[in-house]
């Protein structure tokens, strides 16, 4: 199977991301588009995922290109929504005006998600983990 054009990192004990990657998983229908990965999982390995750290993906949402460029915040969910065919939910978000503010809305959403999921915060997530990067 070749490489898939996308490997979006998500968490796998939030129940707002399971139920995004389910909504992703269903309409890849096993083409292999995309490919989740768990950070939440005991094995996530950031050096086999561009170096991208537990700490850096589980604050904010991270993807890597099938070229090896790494992708952050709205433009993963952009790329995401592209590639299953449901481009034009998110196209807007790449507009002039709407985009800084999408992007500023998502990094507030981003600061508060492990709160607001019952997660506790991130320092506390990474300090049992043994995880300081």
């Amino acid at each position: 199977m070749a490489e898939p054009a996308l490997t979006l990192l998500y968490d796998g004990a939030c129940p707002l991301c399971r139920r995004e990657v389910d909504t992703l998983q269903g309409r890849d229908r096993g083409r292999g588009l995309i490919r989740f990965v768990d950070i939440d999982a005991p094995d996530y390995d950031p050096a086999a995922h561009g170096g991208i750290s537990y700490r850096e993906a589980m604050g904010s949402m991270r993807g890597l290109g099938a070229d090896g460029r790494v992708i952050k915040d709205v433009a993963v969910f952009r790329e995401a929504y592209r590639l299953v065919g449901l481009g034009w939910l998110y196209a807007p978000t790449a507009w002039p005006v709407i985009g800084p503010l999408v992007d500023a809305l998502y990094g507030v959403w981003a600061s508060w998600r492990l709160r607001l999921t019952g997660r506790g915060d991130l320092e506390m997530l990474c300090r049992g983990r043994g995880a300081s990067g």
